[in-house]
């Protein structure tokens, strides 16, 4: 088999990571992967956000954690590094681009000895006028308005990723 296809059929989720850094090179590889991402018309709408600073990590935790209904739980399962994925309004396929972005991203984190878990509840953050605030304060331009697609845990795995369950049958047709 070989090592892209290796690499899709063992990817897994991960949901419990060590507080190791993640080191920025392969965090760059990451991001890169995600930058080549298919878009709609080569439109390329979705932007990504690194966080490693502990306390937007903390705020980021809140949040998600509000949004979820619950309080104290950190959904982002103590990775290191969160990155977040926008995606430009005014792009109709924002939200299929952003998540393209995200498998990339899931990918290439596999493939470079990371562990990942998508996490939802970017659209409900980045709605809030707070976060938007936030987001000019870093400098994303605020006449350019984004909405939220994904949230990337990333960070190395504490302990071993599961197997893939089975693929359940029958969710293939062929019309020849």
């Amino acid at each position: 088999m070989n090592e892209t296809l290796h690499t899709i059929l063992t990817r897994r989720s991960c949901r419990k990571f060590l507080s190791t850094p993640v080191e920025r090179e392969k965090t760059d590889r990451v991001i890169e992967a995600g930058l080549y991402a298919a878009s709609g018309k080569n439109q390329q709408s979705p932007a990504i956000i690194a966080v490693t600073n502990a306390e937007v990590r903390r705020r980021l935790t809140e949040v998600n954690a509000e949004i979820l209904g619950r309080p104290g739980f950190d959904p982002f399962y103590g990775a290191p590094v969160i990155l977040i994925v926008l995606a430009r309004t005014d792009c109709p396929n924002r939200q299929y681009d952003g998540s393209l972005t995200l498998g990339n991203m899931m990918l290439a984190a596999h493939a470079e000895g990371l562990g990942s878990c998508w996490i939802h509840r970017a659209l409900q953050t980045f709605d809030r006028p707070e976060w938007k605030a936030w987001l000019a304060e870093i400098g994303i331009d605020p006449s350019c308005e984004y909405e939220g697609v994904g949230q990337l845990a990333l960070g190395y795995p504490d302990g071993q990723l599961p197997t893939a369950p089975p693929r359940r049958e029958g969710r293939v047709y062929r019309v020849d």
